[in-house]
């Protein structure tokens, strides 16, 4: 990884760590979620729950953005 000229990789700005929640059903994420699924809507990233991300998988295979599950 290349650092811009004149930056230091260690000036403070690392990102804090935010709790994600599910952007359909609102169910808070304990830890870090390796299983939940990850959508880019309208240049946001958006979370969903296992449970979710299963009960809508052919909506999100079909690129379907959350609004139309």
């Amino acid at each position: 990884m290349t650092s811009l000229p004149g930056g230091s990789d260690k000036d403070g700005s690392a990102a804090e760590p935010q709790s994600l929640v599910c952007a359909h059903c609102g169910t808070p994420a304990e830890g870090p979620p390796p299983t939940w699924t990850c959508s880019v809507e309208n240049g946001s990233r958006q979370y969903f729950c296992d449970r979710c991300s299963r009960e809508n998988l052919r909506a999100i295979e079909g690129r379907l953005d959350s609004a139309w599950w």
